[in-house]
This record gives structure tokens, C-alpha cells and sequence, in this order.
């Protein structure tokens, strides 16, 4: 696919997904066109684990699924799982740059996995949320304190067509040398 293409045919996926293994070169691509996005001052303040193992996916989800009804409910589990971490580091006057470090390495796996023809979606707010998923998920993980946990993206072949929602035209959110122009 030409990535034109590929960003257009991107959406966030919030099927069942088959039970059909991720191969793990594929996992591996995903993660290093993670790790090659861009980074604040070079800071690399994102790190990244995928997970595979079904145990571990399994004990993964019901850390998340616990006291919510969501997008990650027993019927929708994925066969990989892609965790992203941070570390929260100023880089230069008071300024840290994690959000966008880990925004950019997001969408480039994001874009990655429609390329490689699996599905995901950015799950984020559950895991950040005031109940501490992202913590207990990075606890079950081994992840050190100094890191946070603050997505989740499901990777697997979807089972159900992809929705696109509709976008505003692009009059009303764009425009050249000033707003409304």
C-alpha cells in the first residue's frame, strides 16, 4: 500500500479479532517504526513491549477488563498487545516532551499494523485513568517505577469489516495563512 492509502484506510478498530497468531517479525516491525518516530530533543523517553505469550495476555486483560464494561471485553481480546511506556523527563527548561514522544511512536505502529494487514486501536484513557490500570498492567510486566504504562494498541486480524466514521470536510479544519481563510 502506498501510505497515502494507508493512513486514509487507518480506523480505530473495535471488533473481535481472530484467534490467528501475530507473527513475530511482524511485532518486531511494529516496534521499530515505533522506535524510529520522532523524539523531543532525542530525549527516546518512549519504550515499548509487545506481548504475545497467552498467559500473559490473559492475565494482562483481566487486569483491564476488571470493573469496566470496554473495548478490550473478553470477546474482543487480540493475540498481541502492544504496551507503551514513558518516562516522564524534562528535557529542557521545565519542558517535557513524553505526550509527544509517545503520540508520534503511536501512529507510526498504528500505521504500521494497517500495513501489515492487522487492526488495533489507541486505548488510552482507561488505561491512564484514576484506577491505575496502566500501573498494574506495568506491575505484571516487570516495568520499573520510573515508567509509566499509558496505552495499549491490540494487534490482530479483525473479524468484522472496518468502520470509518466521517470526517469534517476539509474547509472547516484547515485552511492557508490564517484561521477560517
Amino acid at each position: 500500500m502506498q501510505l497515502n492509502d494507508v493512513i486514509k484506510s487507518r480506523t480505530s478498530y473495535r471488533g473481535n479479532y481472530e484467534k490467528t497468531p501475530v507473527k513475530r517479525e511482524d511485532l518486531q516491525a511494529i516496534l521499530q517504526s515505533g522506535l524510529d518516530a520522532p523524539s523531543g530533543c532525542n530525549a527516546q523517553t518512549t519504550s515499548l513491549i509487545a506481548v504475545d505469550d497467552p498467559a500473559m495476555l490473559d492475565k494482562l486483560y483481566r487486569i483491564f477488563t476488571s470493573d469496566r464494561d470496554n473495548a478490550l471485553s473478553t470477546e474482543r481480546v487480540a493475540p498481541a498487545m502492544i504496551c507503551v511506556l514513558t518516562q516522564r523527563k524534562i528535557v529542557y527548561a521545565d519542558v517535557c516532551l513524553a505526550v509527544q514522544d509517545y503520540s508520534a511512536a503511536i501512529e507510526n505502529m498504528l500505521l504500521t499494523i494497517v500495513d501489515l494487514g492487522y487492526q488495533s486501536c489507541w486505548i488510552e484513557g482507561q488505561v491512564t485513568g484514576p484506577d491505575n490500570t496502566g500501573r498494574k498492567m506495568a506491575d505484571a510486566l516487570g516495568v520499573p517505577k520510573d515508567y509509566d504504562l499509558v496505552c495499549v494498541l491490540p494487534v490482530g486480524y479483525a473479524t468484522e469489516a472496518t468502520r470509518h466514521v466521517r470526517k469534517k470536510d476539509f474547509s472547516k479544519r484547515a485552511w492557508f495563512n490564517g484561521f477560517g481563510k
